[in-house]
């Protein structure tokens, strides 16, 4: 051996299937591995498959139809790499495909066999470093080719699933460090496989590849393990999901455990415990942008005290709920359980229990579980109690250090779970996180909310906290999906603030298109503009000329709305809640279409309205909405008449000879679900029986606006269906209206105000400007989103993240946190937009 080799030198890099899929990707392989050596150390390159194709072979072991196409597939895939990269794939690889090809024939019984699953998953792996090795000799570097199988050994438990899911010995070998140090400056090998004691091939479970480099890391005494991929490490959250998530520059091995074990999909969460037993700092980096530092993750990552410092989410959870009465002072009935999700080779994440339920997560993505081997599960433990299964959930994890002792900050935070179903709730024992079971569509909403709410900043600053993922990328903004009607005309809007600071501007074209939207709906007979969005006298005649009727919620409105043009009474509805009585008389003798909501308005002023025609709001049960201060239904709800009140009503109606014209109900604002409006539909639907001169359904209003131009908008052809449907099902004529506000005006107008100073505080800067929470109150009241531009520099380049705030004595006087902007000047105009 050469003596003046470092045995110790070792450097561990993983590249993910992204990071080896093209032509850059290996460039960016051997450059790294060049000035690794340059600098004395011998590197071990690991490697994935091409992303996509493991996906492909599990297609083909799971329905082996699809056996040839995802041959074809494969082959096709690296052919067209080697192109790329300028070369022809060598002997080794042509074998390799050869065998792929021979896998892949055999019968349908025996590509269902474990075993004979791991070699054709593990093919991918063995493919992409065959290659690899290729492309990295003709870019002059020396290299040598390691079959993982003969480095990493697996323990034998003697099951079928250790083949998809194994575990290896975890040793440092410095004989073989040596020897391989001697060999080559650099090796290539394989990630996701390894070899058991019969020299068979097994997988270390999907996403195993990093865990293979840890494997490694500890095998060879390696100084550092590396991991890169198509992000640049850990961030507070996933920046596919929140933009404004920022990097985690340093952490510890415990908060990366916990991290990458709740959904952090940076890192396989079995990679993190072979490096920190040995104490082999993980560097996250970044293939695409190898100059960035990413995430480093050792036992050196100072402690900031109590925080959370990610918002994460795992889809693909089953959850398995295990019932019996016979479980109380059951003693043993937990062991029992858990004997038969040992037996079946399964891990169970997350745990709650009560006397007589016990509800346990699975993580489908952390091993190949199908649903036949799912199905004997639950069947071995339907011998003990009843067993539900509940598919497609999510969870939702608050991660960091000290959980427990910052509930108290936590509080108004969770308010985002209220109308969201909980299934499950675990706090860890070891104190880093704080995770709820939910809905799969929820989860998403969920992460962006809290992270809005729980790092704005975060503690200890930039040491913990590096840049947001817009900034890194620095990518241009995402193309909107309908060109907001403003961009055509930002001369005309920066020429109308001329001395001027602040100004609401509409676009009469866009109030038009929205009404033209909903009226056209073939089975809504009638829309009413809800005025408390917006009573401007314009924009009141501009809906009412464009057929639409009024909603009115004050005899204020109501007054108001009878001056506009082309109204008439009967297509003025007043809905109100708690007014006076007055106001009910007022509006009767105008003529208006009158809503009863309470019982107390006919129980104390009945005769007013004997002989007359009401409307009746009734309360389905439960509310939706963007916020809990704008969802109006169930009990915490002040509006409506609630179910158990209904035969009260009728005998009032009838004591005073009250015809019920209609039947109107509203659960919430912002609903971006067409289903909302289906499930009301049903609830008056089933009540309709009880007033047989009802010839109106009034839905409500509450239809959603996206927050951001590149999202999708509210599916009004699937709203329209379902009515549609309904009606077809009734069997009676009614018609159906609709009252919405915000979603005629919020596209139509925009907010714009003038900077007037900069400031900044340690890691977080501000963006003051001439108006604030009087103008706009929405961010203040329901920490609503609404996007910021800087209309003056609109081509620039947004490179600094701000907090744009008002001029109001309030800390709330906020119109935006965390917005990444060009840098702002005194005067630049700002433009909020979905503001009318």
């Amino acid at each position: 051996m050469n003596p003046t080799v470092n045995t110790a030198s070792w450097v561990v890099m993983k590249f993910g299937g992204t990071s080896v899929a093209d032509a850059s990707g290996w460039r960016t392989i051997a450059a790294e591995a060049r000035q690794r050596i340059e600098a004395g150390q011998r590197v071990m390159v690991v490697v994935s498959a091409i992303r996509g194709v493991t996906d492909r072979l599990l297609a083909a072991v799971s329905e082996p139809a699809q056996a040839p196409a995802a041959l074809d597939w494969v082959r096709e895939r690296y052919r067209s790499l080697a192109q790329a990269c300028g070369v022809e794939p060598g002997a080794d690889f042509t074998a390799l495909e050869a065998e792929l090809e021979r896998l892949l024939s055999a019968a349908p019984a025996e590509l269902s066999r474990p075993p004979m699953q791991a070699r054709v998953l593990g093919m991918g792996e063995l493919l992409s470093s065959a290659l690899g090795e290729t492309i990295l000799l003709d870019m002059d570097l020396a290299c040598a080719w390691q079959d993982a199988r003969t480095l990493l050994r697996a323990g034998d438990d003697g099951r079928d699933s250790a083949y998809l899911s194994a575990t290896c010995e975890r040793r440092f070998a410095p004989e073989l460090a040596a020897a391989l140090a001697e060999q080559a400056e650099v090796h290539i090998t394989q990630g996701f496989i390894a070899g058991d004691g019969a020299g068979d091939t097994v997988l270390l479970g999907r996403g195993g590849s990093d865990t293979s480099g840890a494997y490694l890391a500890v095998l060879l005494g390696a100084g550092r393990l590396e991991i890169w991929g198509d992000v640049p490490g850990l961030f507070s959250a996933d920046p596919r999901v929140v933009s404004g998530a920022r990097l985690l520059k340093n952490v510890s091995y415990r908060e990366a455990q916990e991290l990458a074990s709740m959904g952090a999909k940076v890192l396989h969460p079995r990679c993190i415990a072979p490096v920190r037993d040995d104490d082999i700092p993980l560097h996250v980096r970044w293939t695409a942008q190898p100059t960035v530092a990413g995430t480093v993750i050792s036992s050196h990552a100072r402690d900031f005290g109590a925080q959370v410092k990610g918002i994460v989410h795992r889809n693909g959870i089953t959850l398995i709920a295990m019932e019996g009465l016979d479980m109380w002072h059951q003693v043993g009935f937990l062991a029992e359980a858990f004997v038969v999700f040992r037996d079946h080779g399964v891990s169970v994440d997350m745990v709650s229990t009560s006397e007589a339920n016990v509800t346990v997560s699975l993580d489908s993505a952390g091993h190949l579980m199908d649903q036949a081997a799912l199905g004997a599960l639950v069947a071995d433990l339907e011998r003990i109690c009843r067993v539900e299964l509940i598919p497609d959930c999510a969870s939702v994890s608050l991660v960091g250090i000290g959980i427990r002792t910052i509930l108290h900050r936590l509080g108004p935070a969770l308010e985002v779970f209220e109308n969201r179903h909980i299934y499950l709730v675990s706090q860890a024992s070891n104190d880093l996180n704080l995770t709820f079971a939910v809905d799969r569509r929820d989860a998403e909403k969920l992460v962006l909310q809290l992270h809005r709410l729980l790092i704005p900043g975060g503690v200890g600053g930039d040491s913990v906290f590096g840049q947001t993922w817009q900034q890194m990328y620095h990518r241009a903004p995402p193309e909107p999906l309908r060109q907001p009607w403003w961009r055509g005309c930002r001369g005309e809007l920066l020429k109308l603030m001329d001395g001027r600071d602040a100004l609401y501007a509409y676009s009469r074209r866009a109030l038009g298109d929205a009404a033209r939207r909903l009226i056209g709906l073939e089975h809504v007979g009638r829309v009413l503009y809800s005025m408390k969005a917006n009573a401007h006298p314009e924009i009141l005649h501009r809906l009412v000329s464009a057929g639409c009727g009024l909603e009115c919620v004050s005899i204020g409105e109501v007054e108001r709305a009878l001056v506009v043009p082309g109204i008439e009474p009967r297509r003025v509805l007043f809905t109100p809640n708690f007014a006076p009585r007055g106001e009910y008389r007022r509006a009767l003798e105008l003529g208006v279409v009158v809503t009863i909501d309470n019982l107390f308005v006919l129980e104390n002023w009945g005769e007013d309205f004997r002989g007359r025609t009401v409307f009746i709001r009734l309360d389905p049960g439960s509310g939706l909405g963007h916020h809990k201060l704008v969802r109006t239904a169930g009990v915490h709800s002040k509006f409506g008449v609630p179910q158990a009140d209904r035969a009260a009503l009728q005998n009032l109606l009838e004591r005073y000879e009250v015809t019920v014209g209609g039947l109107h109900a509203h659960v919430g604002s912002g609903v971006m679900h067409p289903d909302a409006w289906h499930r009301t539909l049903a609830a008056l639907g089933e009540a309709l029986a009880e007033f047989p001169d009802a010839r109106v359904i009034d839905l409500g209003g509450g239809l959603g606006v996206p927050d951001k131009s590149d999202e999708l908008p509210f599916d009004l052809e699937r709203l329209d269906q379902g009515i549609g449907e309904w009606r077809r099902q009734l069997g009676r004529e009614v018609e159906i209206w609709l009252e919405p506000g915000r979603y005629l005006v919020a596209e139509a107008g925009v907010l714009m105000a003038r900077v007037t100073q900069t400031k900044g505080k340690s890691e977080v800067r501000y963006l003051g400007v001439a108006t604030g929470m009087n103008s706009l109150l929405r961010p203040t009241l329901y920490g609503a989103y609404h996007e910021i531009y800087n209309l003056t520099r609109i081509e620039d380049r947004a490179t600094e993240v701000c907090n744009v705030v008002g001029p109001i004595c309030e800390t709330g006087d906020t119109l935006g946190l965390d917005r990444l902007l060009p840098p702002g000047r005194e005067g630049d105009v700002l433009l909020i937009a979905n503001a009318g």
